[in-house]
């Protein structure tokens, strides 16, 4: 027999016998009437026992979160409940049966719960009876489901990777798995399928995609945890636009349907990685606002401020931002505090200037008016606007007014809570100099193509060579990143050996690519949307952890199966490991 779920039952039902299974989520005994809320995994329905039935005296000694049966007569509700699905109707209960008790509750099940977040993960297997959560989850399957039918309708086939994998020296820490056949040996966890996925191109495949697991040892985040999943996918004889053709129409098609926002329309804004850190100090930007970074280090060429001359000097730059028509909502109280942020983020410091029918500011008296007037025309200046200025290093300037710029975005209410703004940041630089080793390391994906190939690498400087490179940003949330691959050997190992690793070193720790691309490996690419950040802004999430069904906490523990966990002495015995303990 099919099973009915509460809402399933309406007004149309009214006469019939049902049969009900859930959870109590509240009773009450209104002068020797008996409702109960019973809640199964659509929602609730009202029960209504008459002191008369058979069923009363067992009716009361129920509690919340009993888990009960019922048969009985759907009828019209007298005083109708319109915040409820159901809530036209009821059910007169004729049969009842207890199917299991409930102990009390560390937490109650309601949706606005006051619990700590480490005491709901431990019970999480009752917080995710909380309609705030199951709902998310309920999306998230929805979501799923969507997403493999369109891959399925674009060509791709799906492909499962393996999961215990060898360990590789790009990106960030990786899981290891001892192994007992091999002791001393490690399998480590996929970071993402990206060798596999590279292999399925060689195996001529040409489309494949999966919805991948990735496991980083990463500190947790709000928007990170140890364990996510992503929309993995790869193209062969496809370019750069190819593959963000089909990033858009996933981006566009899933939050068009599942999301009540306006959505940038196609195709998004493409902005390449120095404009986009010129312009927006991240490049991540937030587009939902046009506050942007301004160069004005020109302005003060000639000079007599002592501080900008020297920066001039040191060959740094003088940047600004813009907050228009807002000079009279910052006191001196609020700019110290602005002040103390920039310095948080390694900037020397910030300069301020409010254009009224006086202008004032912090550096005011120690500017000509030649440089305050230039800076009003350079920044098109109106009445009652404010500039901010940092000056320094390029990196450390553009990163401060980066984050600036988001505070005063959010202080501002100059956000769109209502909008998905999405754009593509491409043209990515292959290295990025480690200041504090004097080395070159990879900017993005070490198995990305330059834009000039291996003459990139015999022709330029590391730092101004381009791949092919691209990430998916949303509201300033990187949702997706990816590359066109570089499918020459010699130049793979060329942009290897620029990072550290020789050519003999490359070719042992990815052996089966070296190996794989010898025997006729066609030009690919690919990307991987991020499966719970596409859900976190479609639910107004903050914290990743609320769209997972399973999470560990924010200090990478799962205190509900108690992991990570001590070995016992056999255990480690057979794996032939000794634990040595730290400090």
């Amino acid at each position: 027999m099919e099973k009915i779920y509460n809402e399933t039952v309406d007004i149309k039902s009214v006469g019939k016998s049902v049969t009900l299974e859930g959870w109590v989520q509240k009773k009450r005994d209104l002068g020797g009437l008996i409702f109960i809320d019973l809640r199964d995994r659509t929602g609730i329905i009202q029960l209504v026992i008459n002191p008369q039935d058979k069923v009363y005296e067992l009716a009361n000694t129920i509690k919340s979160e009993y888990v009960i049966k019922v048969i009985g007569k759907v009828v019209e509700r007298q005083s109708k409940n319109p915040n409820l699905k159901t809530g036209d109707i009821e059910i007169e209960v004729e049969e009842l049966e207890i199917l299991n008790t409930c102990e009390e509750l560390p937490f109650t099940i309601e949706d606005n719960t006051n619990a700590l977040e480490d005491t709901r993960l431990k019970y999480r297997y009752l917080d995710i009876r909380r309609n705030k959560l199951k709902n998310n989850l309920f999306l998230r399957s929805e979501i799923l489901h969507y997403l493999r039918n369109k891959m399925h309708d674009l060509g791709f086939i799906e492909v499962q990777t393996p999961i215990l994998t060898a360990s590789s020296p790009e990106g960030a820490r990786d899981f290891v798995v001892p192994s007992r056949l091999y002791n001393g040996k490690f399998y480590a966890l996929p970071q993402a399928p990206q060798i596999y996925k590279e292999l399925l191109m060689v195996g001529g495949f040409e489309k494949y995609f999966q919805i991948a697991p990735c496991f980083r040892d990463e500190d947790a985040r709000a928007d990170r945890t140890l364990e996510f999943y992503q929309l993995d996918l790869e193209m062969s004889f496809c370019s750069e636009d190819d593959v963000l053709n089909v990033g858009e129409e996933i981006f566009y098609d899933t939050f068009t349907k599942f999301s009540n926002k306006a959505v940038s329309s196609r195709p998004f804004r493409r902005i390449a990685y120095k404009d986009a850190i010129d312009l927006y100090g991240s490049d991540k930007p937030d587009l939902r606002f046009d506050m942007t970074i301004k160069d004005i280090t020109e302005i003060f060429n000639n000079t007599e401020f002592s501080v900008f001359k020297n920066v001039i000097e040191s060959s740094g730059v003088i940047n600004a931002i813009v907050a228009k028509n807002a000079s009279d909502k910052f006191s001196r109280k609020d700019i110290d505090a602005l002040t103390d942020f920039v310095k948080s983020k390694k900037a020397s410091g910030l300069a301020y200037i409010k254009y009224n029918e006086e202008v004032t500011g912090s550096v005011v008296k120690v500017l000509s008016e030649l440089e305050l007037n230039s800076i009003k025309e350079k920044l098109n200046i109106e009445t009652n606007d404010i500039v901010f200025i940092v000056s320094g290093e390029y990196k450390t300037v553009k990163s401060a007014l980066g984050a600036l710029r988001l505070k005063l975005g959010e202080s501002l209410e100059l956000l769109d809570k209502n909008r998905l703004e999405l754009c593509i940041i491409n043209d990515f630089p292959m290295f990025e100099l480690d200041e504090t080793t004097g080395k070159y390391d990879f900017c993005h994906n070490p198995f990305s193509l330059p834009h000039g190939g291996i003459e990139d690498y015999n022709t330029k400087k590391p730092e101004d060579i381009l791949a092919y490179q691209y990430d998916f940003v949303c509201n300033g949330n990187e949702m997706a990143s990816g590359a066109i691959r570089n499918h020459n050997l010699d130049s793979l190992a060329k942009g290897f050996e620029i990072v550290g690793y020789s050519r003999s070193e490359v070719e042992e720790r990815f052996k089966s690519i070296f190996t794989a691309f010898k025997y006729g490996c066609p030009p690919h690419g690919g990307m991987a949307p991020g499966i719970d950040r596409l859900i976190m802004l479609i639910q107004d999430e903050p914290n990743l952890r609320e769209v997972q069904a399973f999470p560990p906490n924010a200090s990478g523990m799962d205190l509900m199966m108690g992991s990570p966990s001590e070995l016992t002495k056999e255990q480690l015995e057979e794996l032939g490991l000794t634990i040595k303990k730290k400090g």
